[in-house]
């Protein structure tokens, strides 16, 4: 009798839109793997001991990009990302390639997330811990 797989309806099967190594002196030689896909934002690190982690994409509240002289000289860049989750409140992409080019794909992907799933900028700042929004009336409040 063939075995029932109950876990394969729950699995998504999204494209990865773009994956990339830490590198180290431009080469991807660490065993640091980022990757994202319309959703989320995956960062497996490790070769023995792995660890992954992943971060929801609607919930990015800020995309930094810093590049100091030697990054510039290797064609790297660093991403961080600002989030209203709880577990990775920052996560720093270190030193991936093309990355002014990643950033913007990834504020794209966050507005566009955020649209689809009706995220309002009231929902985040207070799953952010921001400002206090208590008594303050809005029109979606009045409703």
């Amino acid at each position: 009798m063939a075995k029932i797989d109950n876990l394969s309806k729950y699995e998504e099967n999204e494209p990865i839109i773009w994956k990339d190594r830490k590198r180290i002196l431009g080469m991807p030689i660490s065993f640091t793997r980022y990757s994202f896909d319309h959703n989320k934002f995956y960062t497996k690190i490790g070769l023995f001991n792995l660890t992954s982690d992943s971060l929801l994409l609607y919930r990015v509240l800020d995309i930094k990009l810093t590049r100091s002289f030697w990054q510039r000289i290797f064609g790297v860049g660093t991403i961080t990302l600002v989030s209203a989750d709880q577990s990775t409140p920052s996560l720093t992409v270190k030193n991936i390639k093309d990355s002014e080019r990643v950033r913007n794909v990834l504020s794209k992907i966050v507005e566009d997330e955020r649209d689809e799933k009706r995220v309002l900028g009231k929902e985040m700042f207070g799953a952010a811990g921001a400002f206090d929004m208590e008594g303050v009336e809005h029109p979606i409040d009045t409703i």
